[in-house]
């Protein structure tokens, strides 16, 4: 996806104006406009939700890309709670189509909600994120800021 470098820096400005001091402390500052079109674009035809090994054990992560997934302790029971600059920073993973389990993934855990123009992916009625500051395939960069922590198989947060 390419974003024109002025609606890049505009983006960066307003999110950077609404996003809470820690969250930027956290890295999503200026790492947000490099980072922005790899997430803003999660959304895929049927992305499967895969296990990783990573220091925090395994946890679920978009088999897309490998990068960690995210569950958010202020959303509600199949409920998003996460909108406009939060999202822009812990963009929800989307898809067009029924999203599918890889190994170690409980197929029947899997879910969807409704969410603007799309469906959000859900695991054990949890909306699932990913972080703008994860670059690479199991970076766990998000774990804990803002209320939200990584997800196990089992469909709770590792804390």
């Amino acid at each position: 996806m390419h974003i024109k470098h002025s609606a890049v820096a505009a983006a960066v400005v307003a999110v950077s104006a609404a996003v809470p001091a820690g969250i930027l402390a956290a890295g999503a500052g200026a790492s947000l406009a490099r980072e922005a079109s790899d997430h803003t674009a999660v959304a895929a035809k049927a992305p499967t939700v895969a296990l990783r090994a990573t220091k925090l054990g395994k946890i679920l992560v978009a088999g897309s890309n490998g990068h960690a997934l995210y569950l958010y302790t202020k959303d509600g029971k199949d409920k998003s709670n996460c909108t406009s600059s939060c999202a822009a920073v812990w963009p929800p993973l989307t898809v067009s189509g029924r999203p599918s389990a890889g190994g170690g993934v409980a197929a029947s855990k899997l879910g969807e909600i409704t969410r603007g123009h799309g469906h959000q992916v859900t695991y054990a009625g949890h909306p699932l994120y990913t972080f703008t500051s994860d670059s690479s395939a199991g970076q766990t960069s998000g774990e804990g800021v803002g209320s939200f922590y990584v997800v196990s198989a089992s469909g709770r947060a590792i804390k």
